[in-house]
């Protein structure tokens, strides 16, 4: 048995991972100053305990030293362990300096994080040039893959499917998923030109005009990408898409964009959102039933 404490905003998925292992949810206040300095106090007794901390990451600046003064606190009160459950996990982009001078952001963070954690738990990491999550973070990782859900999803509700990722990167991935859905699948080819704008290309569509396709990308901000290709779909003839995203870090004008433009537009609640529809509660908590054993 463990104890979860819920950083503002992952109250729900606290509650959630609690009674899915049989757990308790201890209580964390966390509030600012009128300075903007933050605020944070355990309420509940932690010792010689495994203890969780579930925040969402996808603000990571705003979050980041409450997350931390709540683990240091947690540690000097005597837990046993502290692991960190974040269904989104950022600065995995910056991979590499690609101009000189530049932060190599996922190293900095991940280090940062090692000091405070035992472990990691994530639901798919958004990885480039990383083989693994273990290759930037020195603790102990757990991945988290949503794959099979979204396919089975599709399998169960999409006629005569066609997964299709936005670039090769994403290969795996869509495969994955077209897998779990036992349906073909393709990616597009990328090139992006700015932050928020990308270019999409295709082979041949011809052979897929009679499927349906489902577009899906692990993270959708500006949008560009999913939009960008569910226009690429249209134009070569197949049907308006559904949209799969898994972490949702657009705004609310992104996300009617490309509901405007799809059959359906669906995505995890590793972000909560109106979109929001695919749970990962059950499957982190099928991630922590080795350790609370």
């Amino acid at each position: 048995m463990a104890a979860f404490f819920a950083l503002p905003g992952s109250e729900a998925l606290a509650i959630d991972l609690a009674e899915l292992t049989a757990s308790t949810c201890g209580a964390l206040e966390v509030r600012h100053f009128p300075d903007g300095e933050s605020y944070v106090r355990v309420r509940s007794e932690v010792a010689k305990q495994d203890v969780f901390l579930v925040c969402g990451l996808d603000s990571p600046d705003a979050k980041f030293l409450s997350l931390a003064f709540a683990a240091r606190t947690i540690r000097s009160r005597g837990a046993r362990s502290i692991g960190l459950i974040a269904p989104y996990l950022p600065y995995l982009r910056q991979d590499k300096a690609f101009h000189e001078g530049e932060a190599i952001a996922s190293k900095i963070f991940a280090d940062l994080l090692g000091h405070e954690f035992d472990r990691v738990i994530t639901v798919d990491p958004h990885l480039h040039r990383y083989a693994s999550l273990d290759a930037v973070y020195g603790i102990p990782t757990r991945v988290v893959r949503s794959a099979e859900l979204i396919g089975e999803w599709v399998s169960e509700n999409v006629d005569s499917a066609l997964i299709v990722g936005p670039d090769s990167e994403s290969a795996q991935w869509v495969e994955e998923i077209a897998h779990a859905a036992d349906a073909p699948w393709t990616t597009f080819r990328k090139e992006r030109r700015g932050d928020r704008e990308v270019q999409l290309a295709a082979q041949s569509l011809e052979e897929w005009r009679d499927l349906m396709p489902v577009l899906v990308d692990d993270i959708v901000s500006s949008g560009a990408t999913m939009v960008e290709g569910a226009k690429l779909l249209r134009t070569a003839g197949l049907q308006s898409p559904y949209c799969v995203a898994v972490h949702a870090l657009f705004d609310d004008a992104t996300g009617a964009r490309i509901e405007s433009l799809t059959r359906k537009f669906l995505t995890t609640d590793t972000v909560p959102n109106k979109y929001s529809h695919f749970r990962v509660a059950p499957l982190i908590a099928g991630q922590l039933s080795s350790d609370l054993a």
